[in-house]
């Protein structure tokens, strides 16, 4: 048998190790890479709710899209809306643009 120079020997070894450092090292920034992104999600979502809660409502509304009576109830603080606007028949048939009079719980 041929006998492999010692050198030779530790420059492969040398190699697989280095192959195996950047083969964990890319793992490990994948996954530090995804558990970023998800705390940076719910700081976004929780600073969209405290800007949605704590937004006022004006006593004229005019309804945005996707929003329901219950959701408007909820974010302006009026649990009384049907009653205060007779134009409102059907309390599921919300539409865009619809204007309501919105009188806060906490004024009353």
């Amino acid at each position: 048998m041929a006998r492999v120079h010692s050198s030779t020997t530790l420059a492969e070894t040398l190699s697989w190790y280095c192959s195996l450092f950047l083969v964990v090292m890319l793992v490990l920034s994948c996954c530090e890479c995804e558990s970023i992104t998800t705390e940076n999600e719910r700081v976004v979502k929780r600073v969209q709710t405290n800007v949605n809660d704590y937004r006022p409502c004006d006593e004229i509304y005019v309804v945005r899209e996707g929003e329901t009576l219950h959701t408007i109830s909820e974010k302006c603080g009026d649990p009384y809306i049907v009653e205060e606007n007779p134009h409102i028949h059907d309390p599921d048939d919300v539409f865009p643009g619809l204007v309501i009079k919105i009188t806060p719980y906490k004024n009353r």
